[in-house]
């Protein structure tokens, strides 16, 4: 029996999503959608839980330097999320394409896009250990980090190949519509990490080192783990390729097309996140506080938000391929309907109940902490309005990666960063942190509006 019919076996009795009618049932669609959205929102939510224990740790390892030794971890923590968020298109721009080989039962292209994929996450890891430390020295000063600072980075810098491969393959496994390995193995490597960084922290006495040894072995953990329900999961989808076609000059050609645009539309809101947090801090101390406290209600949203965005990335990439134009409009529609839903539940909650909320991030005992809270609330409505600012934008970058219409969401992206820039600049003199706050909103709001009317109000998507 050929490896192809294996395969078409497998996946037919596994996920029953092979049959020859495709799925027109808005019952079974919202099924589906749920079934990969459910997933990512677990993902999303232990990575708060990592943060906070990390801080923790910061906060009593050394009791009378504890503000020294928080703000070293967050210098540390920030620049790997700048590398991290400048990695993130090895994910996005596989799972796009994994998912359009998959919705075309090509299964050889699904392992040929495996291993690109793997050869690309090895190559940008290993670059980045090899200038560890012109990366390591520039980080440094930008961010004005001290000894500590360094020890936390060259120990954590050996974390970043692993991380960049587990992008790899968590995109190829969403594009394969798997989203319970990378929740499992998200949940695994959460876990390892909170386990060994106290173990290293205290145990070992290597205070915050030793949570960023705890993430190397984390990584390399999750990484171990992906590997062995990789093979566990998809070892029969697996097709018998040659060298060539693993490094045909159009597939490479294409891939780097995808994940050249991902990267400029990285890079673009990596500039607006850190604008946001650089300007607040210019104004005074006491905006700086508000604004970083009101995006954690925002981050709490897209948690949220993106595990929806998500299922819609691996959903339009299956439909597109499989050249299911009925199916491909029925999930875009549905998938918009449940990030609205969830707008909706967030709206009614910040309006409810945004203080015992904010309660969450603020030390009741500080004796600034009312004060914080009041002046929060002259920016809450922000907060309010932005769940719905920002859900159909979200939604449909993930319908763009699916769709790899990446280069939409590259000009989207740009054209709504000029009109963050235009906003505040224009507008601070006058309404001050409300300018700051109504081009962020408007930022995001816009990339949505730009990309419906790139895409011929979505009709370019549908034509498969």
């Amino acid at each position: 029996m050929c490896c192809k019919v294996v395969a078409h076996r497998f996946l037919y009795f596994n996920y029953g999503i092979l049959s020859k009618k495709p799925y027109l049932c808005a019952m079974k669609m919202n099924r589906e959608i749920i079934r990969l959205a459910i997933p990512n929102i677990i993902s999303n939510i232990t990575v708060p839980l990592m943060g906070i224990v990390s801080t923790a740790i910061a906060g009593h390892y050394n009791s009378e330097h504890s503000a020294a030794t928080i703000g070293a971890l967050a210098i540390g923590v920030s620049i790997f999320n700048f590398i991290y968020w400048n990695s993130a298109f090895v994910r996005m721009g596989t799972s796009g394409l994994t998912a359009q080989a998959y919705g075309a039962k090509d299964f050889a292209e699904c392992t040929r896009m495996l291993i690109r994929s793997l050869i690309i996450a090895v190559v940008l890891g290993v670059a980045v250990l090899a200038l560890q430390y012109p990366i390591g020295e520039l980080s440094l000063w930008a961010m004005n980090g001290n000894d500590l600072v360094a020890d936390y980075f060259y120990t954590r810098i050996w974390a970043v190949p692993a991380g960049v491969i587990l992008f790899a393959l968590n995109g190829w496994f969403t594009g394969m519509q798997n989203a319970i390995i990378p929740m499992v193995v998200a949940v695994t490597v959460n876990i390892i990490h909170i386990i060994c960084s106290f173990l290293f922290a205290f145990g070992l006495d290597m205070g915050i080192v030793g949570v960023a040894q705890a993430s190397v072995v984390a990584q390399w953990c999750g990484v171990a783990l992906a590997t062995i329900l990789l093979f566990a999961k998809f070892r029969h989808t697996f097709v018998a390729v040659n060298r060539k076609d693993v490094f045909d000059r159009s597939a490479f050609t294409r891939f780097f097309a995808v994940n050249g645009d991902i990267m400029i539309r990285t890079f673009c809101i990596v500039i607006v996140y850190t604008f946001f947090t650089g300007i607040s801090a210019r104004m005074n101390e006491e905006i700086l506080a508000v604004n970083t406290l009101l995006l954690q209600l925002f981050t709490l949203f897209s948690y949220m938000s993106d595990g929806f965005a998500f299922a819609a990335e691996a959903l339009t990439g299956r439909f597109t391929g499989a050249r299911d134009a009925v199916s491909l409009r029925r999930c875009v529609r549905l998938c918009i309907g449940w990030s609205l839903g969830i707008a909706l539940v967030f709206v009614t909650a910040y309006l409810g109940w945004w203080r015992e909320l904010l309660g969450i991030f603020v030390d009741s005992n500080q004796p600034n902490a009312s004060s914080l809270i009041e002046l929060a609330g002259s920016y809450i409505g922000w907060v309010i309005a932005i769940p719905l600012a920002c859900s159909i934008p979200f939604l449909l970058d993930g319908v763009m990666i699916g769709a790899t219409q990446t280069r939409v969401m590259r000009d989207a992206m740009l054209l709504s960063t000029v009109a963050f820039f235009a906003l505040f600049y224009g507008l601070q003199p006058i309404i001050g942190n409300n300018a700051l706050w109504l081009a962020f909103t408007s930022y995001m709001f816009l990339r949505g509006v730009f990309q419906y009317f790139m895409t011929q109000r979505l009709e370019n998507i549908y034509k498969v």
